[in-house]
């Protein structure tokens, strides 16, 4: 069928369905629902046989569902109503939610069902479950839908009673600091993690708080500030304390919108001195007190665990340069295997936009940050005394693909979706992508991939050789079931011979054409973006991180994609440097 997408943005929801319907045979468009513009002579111009909304902010035309028929995904179970769904999920501290694929009608949420599904909702915050249980539900309720209509037999069930919960609204998500308890606290600030933030005053200005963490130890007047780490400040409740990584300054009037940032770059010189308290690297035991820190390392068996997670998957130069100290110092201990990631949520989605657009020189930091990304590759590319692997339980986009590719294997969870390109962005791309990418797929496929700027989905990167194993489990069991994987790989007597292998192949290349020739070529075209005022990339990176409105679809979107049993990608795979069974992961499937 010809499938036609129709969503309010092309987010982390749309583009997996987006990948995962191509996969499944379907030719997919995709049109953004643009306010002032004709909806419906859009869809007419497309001629699809079903319309899919994955993530629809506003009601759609009487003349597009009465001509058509359009399947709403809304992120809640049957009978469940109203724009703040999961808000209110995570806020009434709910353990199991769905998916609810209805057809569009006069009344929104009201259409009949199509398909639903069950999901875990585990205590995190809401965009991470968005895009991990409640991406997987959808994903699940959608595949059923269109295969229901394809069928031409099903008949939709009608809704029965009906709960329309109104918009969340900032009064109702307020902090009471002299009064609420840290799991309140955090409760709150989960429910608006990504957006909208929990509106606060703080040191004389009005700031949206974006992300939360319990903190057990530290203690102060409610409401105080009481140190910092990583970016991020701790401030005391009733009963604890919370660490708050990322703030947004609330917009003036006539201003641009403000771009959402590492709370202390974001506070700037409102800061009192404070002292900075780092975590230890290593994970505090089960039992201990809770902190938060965004990088940890563990061991098991002969396998090291390097975990890391930034808001968002975007990565500073701070980020960078905190993440490959660590990665040496993990280099330095006793083990075969080192697996980089393995939580759930994004691995990385390359270089900190908001950060570099905060900047007094947006390109000196561009250049920073860049520099410092590449630098954290070539420590992966360049070890030779154990096996890397890249565990990649969320989505990975541009130069954070490129640091999994970096890795000897790359693990990859079902649910993932994989954006290996930079152009949308307007940049050329680094992190050695000219020689991991095409090392795996081959040129041809390496530069299609580049051009068509396409979400993949866990699969097809796998048949693509972007990827070597999918483990296909929900994002709780994720780290569990990389941790047993590397933990036998580490335990298998074929694996010393597979580093040897490794490097004498990195030595073979290297010899052939230098690492550092890859990275020159590749920052040669990044220095002429980053210091042309001209080019498409500070207008790009601004309307990204300042959520700008668009004015049209990307043309790249709006034309057909064939599925891929009708225009499959050319599949190399090369040999893997280490055993890497093809079997699923043992462990319950995606809800």
């Amino acid at each position: 069928m010809h499938v036609l997408l129709v969503a309010s943005a092309f987010n982390s929801l749309t583009q997996r369905v987006h990948a995962e319907l191509r996969d499944h045979g379907h030719s997919v468009a995709f049109e953004l629902a643009l306010p002032g513009t004709d909806l419906a002579e859009t869809v007419r111009r497309h001629h699809p046989d079903l319309v899919v909304a994955p993530m629809l902010k506003t009601a759609v035309p009487r003349e597009v569902w009465s001509a058509y028929t359009c399947l709403i995904v809304h992120p809640g179970p049957v009978g469940d109503r109203g724009p703040s769904s999961l808000d209110w999920a995570v806020t009434e501290e709910r353990t199991r939610w769905g998916v609810t694929v209805l057809q569009a009608d006069e009344e929104m949420d009201a259409g009949d069902v199509w398909a639903t599904a069950d999901c875990a909702l585990p205590p995190v915050g809401k965009s991470d479950a968005y895009r991990g249980e409640v991406s997987d539900a959808a994903l699940a309720a959608v595949l059923l839908a269109v295969e229901r209509f394809a069928s031409g037999t099903h008949v939709p069930t009608p809704q029965g009673p009906a709960t329309a919960r109104p918009y969340l609204r900032q009064p109702q998500r307020r902090i009471d600091w002299d009064h609420d308890t840290t799991d309140t606290v955090v409760r709150a600030l989960r429910a608006a993690d990504s957006r909208p933030g929990v509106l606060d005053e703080l040191l004389g200005g009005q700031w949206f708080l974006h992300g939360g963490h319990p903190e057990d130890t530290l203690r102060g007047r409610p409401g105080q500030l009481l140190a910092t780490r990583a970016g991020a400040i701790c401030r005391a409740t009733r009963d604890g304390a919370v660490w708050i990584p990322e703030l947004r300054a609330r917009r003036a009037a006539g201003e641009p919108a403000p771009v959402k940032l590492p709370a202390v770059l974001a506070l700037g010189d409102r800061l009192p001195a404070l002292p900075e308290i780092p975590a230890p690297l290593d994970d505090a035991p089960p039992a201990g007190p809770r902190t938060w820190s965004d990088i940890r390392y563990r061991e098991q068996g002969g396998a090291g665990f390097l975990t890391f997670s930034f808001p968002g998957g975007a990565m500073s130069t701070d980020h960078c340069r905190r993440l490959l100290t660590a990665y040496r110092e993990a280099c330095s201990r006793p083990t075969s295997v080192l697996v980089l990631g393995g939580t759930r949520d994004f691995f990385s989605n390359g270089i900190h936009l908001g950060v570099i657009e905060a900047a007094a020189d947006p390109a000196a930091e561009s250049w920073a940050n860049i520099t410092a990304m590449d630098d954290l590759v070539e420590a992966v590319l360049t070890t030779t005394d154990r096996l890397v692997v890249a565990a990649v339980g969320g989505n990975a986009a541009a130069g954070g693909a490129m640091l999994a590719l970096a890795a000897d294997e790359v693990w990859c969870r079902s649910g993932a979706v994989l954006n290996p390109h930079y152009r949308l962005m307007g940049l050329y791309g680094s992190e050695y992508w000219t020689y991991t990418l095409p090392r795996r797929t081959g040129t041809g496929v390496a530069e299609r991939l580049m051009a068509d700027a396409l979400p993949l989905s866990a699969a097809a990167a796998r048949r693509l050789g972007l990827t070597d194993r999918t483990l296909d489990c929900a994002p709780q069991d994720f780290a569990g079931e990389t941790a047993r994987l590397a933990v036998r790989l580490a335990a298998s007597p074929a694996t010393q011979s597979a580093i040897a292998r490794k490097k004498a192949r990195r030595d073979r290349d290297e010899a052939a054409t230098p690492l550092a020739a890859y990275r020159e070529a590749e920052l040669t075209r990044m220095r002429e973006t980053f210091h042309d005022p001209a080019a498409p990339y500070h207008a790009l990176r601004r309307a990204f991180v300042r959520k700008e409105p668009a004015d049209r679809t990307p043309p790249h979107l709006a034309r057909p994609v064939p599925g891929r049993h009708t225009a499959p990608l050319p599949s190399r795979r090369p040999a893997v440097t280490g055993p890497a069974p093809s079997g699923r992961a043992a462990g319950p499937r995606p809800c």
